[in-house]
């Protein structure tokens, strides 16, 4: 977008990079002719409007340009890049300096900067660990952050800049790592670095064996710490470069409070005698997050709702769903963000019986995109009947009354130990559990942990 000049001559010309959000004009950051000149629209859509304030301001900008991208789920930031012709316009540069967020370089990123932290990471008598993803924002998913705090200080590892952090994972993979809600951390190292720790220790199944219901890490450092952690960078872009203040900040949050949390309740489970519980319950995580997932390619794509398709429905969504992982992929932007689970079973029903189906299929996909569609619908409609996929049929079995019995008995003392205990029953078993053990106990019990195994035993 250019802006006249009306006939300006070109005084001082500098081109300076401005980040501001929406939040600025929301909260009343900017006032005056500032605001009269910027009007925020949607999700970043904006316009220009003159400034009967200051006129010569939007006569005096000669090049603005723009784009924009999202800091969560609502909250959109805007580049802008101007170049500024007068003393006027660099009085505004810094009015809009102050109200934009500052940015942090303060992050491990070259492998120089990495060598110099490895042996500090070595000698540790502690370390707490936890990761970023981006799985709101790319797909598939990549660790975008790696926070380590230990009694030197916190340290953020950005595994996107090209580091090597195979010398990084070895040392951590020596020592006991103090997490919150590992699993999807594990699943993530596993997954995209191959990493397996020897074992951890993680708070919320921590706090869990101890009867919280409440167990996020802010309400676990609220209880143990008197203290209050931010929550507005939860569902931040992660492999946004660089990072913001607010961003780093929330992310050495997350390890900066674990070590004297832990040692608050590794003491309350050894006053109630179930640290040998929490062990065991760790150790039964990371070999759960070590175990590839199996590869099984006739069950990702029936989503919710494929069960009342019939077969050549079935053939029309396998396709629409293989599409769908390509679109993503090529986007690199999540499933959903192509497609919805609900509108492609809807393209499938709709295709199967001849129907028309347009309105399933969103108006702002490209003439291309729609024309992949088609042709997916296409090949499951022409797939002939022996190759279409079976309809699969839950398997329903009626229990006997003596299952019944042994159900009832173990819910029974399932509920009774866990009021004694002053845990959620679900923490000793499920209600599934229970139904397979009630079927058969010498099949399943072998599923449970000792401590479960012993609470639960008739």
């Amino acid at each position: 977008m250019h802006l006249p000049c009306n006939g300006d001559s070109v005084m001082n010309t500098s081109s300076i990079s401005v980040n501001m959000t929406t939040a600025a004009v929301d909260k009343g950051m900017l006032r005056g002719p500032i605001k009269d000149l910027i009007v925020l629209r949607g999700h970043g859509a904006f316009q220009l409007a003159p400034s009967k304030a200051c006129p010569s301001v939007s006569s005096r900008l000669i090049k603005l340009t723009w784009r924009a991208g999202f800091a969560g789920s609502a909250i959109a930031a805007l580049h802008w890049t101007m170049l500024f012709l007068t003393p006027t316009a660099d009085a505004v540069f810094w009015f809009l300096l102050r109200a934009a967020p500052a940015y942090t370089r303060r992050v491990i990123d070259t492998d120089e900067k990495l060598s110099a932290c490895l042996a500090q990471l070595r000698a540790a008598s502690w370390l707490a660990v936890d990761t970023e993803a981006d799985s709101l924002h790319a797909y598939p998913e990549k660790v975008c952050l790696i926070q380590i705090s230990t009694a030197a200080g916190d340290e953020l590892v950005d595994p996107l800049s090209g580091i090597d952090l195979v010398r990084l994972l070895e040392a951590l993979s020596g020592h006991e790592l103090i997490m919150h809600g590992a699993d999807y951390d594990l699943r993530l190292l596993r997954k995209h670095h191959q990493f397996v720790p020897g074992a951890v220790f993680d708070t919320m199944l921590a706090a869990r064996l101890l009867g919280h219901r409440q167990f996020g890490l802010g309400n676990l450092v609220a209880h143990y710490l008197g203290l209050t952690l931010e929550k507005g960078s939860q569902k931040a872009n992660w492999a946004r470069r660089p990072l913001t203040e607010r961003m780093e900040h929330y992310a050495r949050n997350d390890t900066h409070h674990l070590k004297p949390l832990t040692d608050k309740l590794k003491l309350e489970l050894q006053h109630k005698g179930r640290l040998a519980w929490h062990q065991e319950s760790c150790a039964q995580l990371v070999a759960d997050c070590a175990r590839p997932p199996s590869p099984d390619s006739d069950s990702a794509w029936r989503i919710k709702g494929s069960s009342r398709l019939n077969r050549k429905g079935l053939a029309i969504l396998r396709e629409l769903w293989q599409w769908r992982e390509s679109e993503a992929i090529a986007a690199d932007r999540p499933p959903y963000f192509i497609l919805s689970h609900e509108s492609l079973v809807e393209v499938a029903a709709h295709a199967a019986t001849a129907s028309h189906f347009d309105r399933f299929v969103p108006q702002r996909f490209s003439y291309r995109r729609r024309g992949e569609l088609l042709k997916a619908v296409e090949c499951g409609m022409a797939l002939p009947a022996e190759a279409q996929p079976e309809i699969l049929r839950p398997v329903s079995r009626q229990p006997s009354e003596q299952e019944k019995r042994r159900f009832r008995e173990l819910e029974r003392r399932r509920d009774s130990r866990a009021a004694k205990l002053g845990i959620d029953p679900t923490v000793i078993a499920s209600r599934g559990t229970l139904g397979c053990l009630a079927h058969d106990w010498d099949a399943h019990a072998h599923e449970l942990m000792n401590w479960q195994r012993e609470l639960l035993e008739m």
